[in-house]
């Protein structure tokens, strides 16, 4: 039986980009987003859910892992909007801001990652990977900056590794991690390509080229890292 992935945020550029490189290697793929599908798509189940709490999602689970599943990945994550763009300094911080911030790249991760729970805690060798961000490191902040989006990217290094632990204690063959992407040319980075040193600019093709070996590769002994787009563990 080919292998079953979970993508949620699945209509994101990168989320996008994992559905379809799995489904071009041959996987079935089950994707959850706020956006539907409107074309039909061999091995891909659509389920379109406005919130990771909506009464739904409970429903919408037990379908998806009526078969195993193999890997799960949480794409969501929000860094501008139209009136809202990172702050160079505190005198910019807003509680718009910080709490449209929170609602995307914390609290849909932890509500969805609470959903997942039963089905996860029983699953062997399951691999979990959370998109998170490097400049969510408090040990590698040298820049400053960004307030909103550091603070809740850190927010979410800590619920992964705080949920690892206590997933361990119910599936020690689990693995979950915070995952950096690097920087992928996505409306979410849109922005602020202009002076990135050459190279360093992925496509959303290549950047879930480079993710999918890491995600099927991952060990319960690398539960509640924060990874590389290279596989290497980042500092908190």
């Amino acid at each position: 039986m080919a292998e079953h992935w979970l993508i949620i945020g699945a209509s994101g550029g990168i989320g996008r980009a994992f559905v379809d490189q799995l489904l071009a290697q041959g996987k079935r793929v089950s994707a959850i987003s706020r956006q539907p599908l409107t074309e039909k798509v061999a091995n891909l189940a659509w389920y379109t859910l406005q919130q990771a709490d909506a009464p739904e999602t409970a429903s919408v689970l037990t379908t998806i892992f009526s078969q195993p599943v193999t890997a799960i990945v949480l794409c969501q994550g929000w860094l501008h909007g139209d009136s809202m763009q990172p702050e160079k300094t505190i005198r910019q911080l807003s509680a718009q801001a910080m709490q449209q911030s929170f609602q995307v790249n914390i609290m849909s991760p932890a509500l969805y990652l609470q959903s997942l729970f039963p089905f996860i805690q029983k699953l062997p060798h399951i691999k979990l990977a959370v998109l998170s961000a490097k400049v969510g490191s408090i040990t590698d902040n040298q820049l400053g900056g960004w307030y909103s989006y550091r603070m809740s990217k850190a927010a979410l290094n800590m619920l992964v590794k705080t949920t690892s632990i206590e997933l361990a204690r119910y599936n020690k063959t689990a693995s979950l991690v915070s995952l950096h992407p690097g920087t992928t040319d996505t409306a979410l980075s849109a922005p602020f390509q202009r002076n990135l040193p050459e190279g360093q600019l992925q496509s959303a093709h290549a950047t879930a080229e480079r993710l999918l070996p890491i995600i099927a590769g991952l060990s319960p002994e690398q539960s509640g890292q924060l990874l590389n787009w290279d596989g290497q563990a980042l500092p908190y």
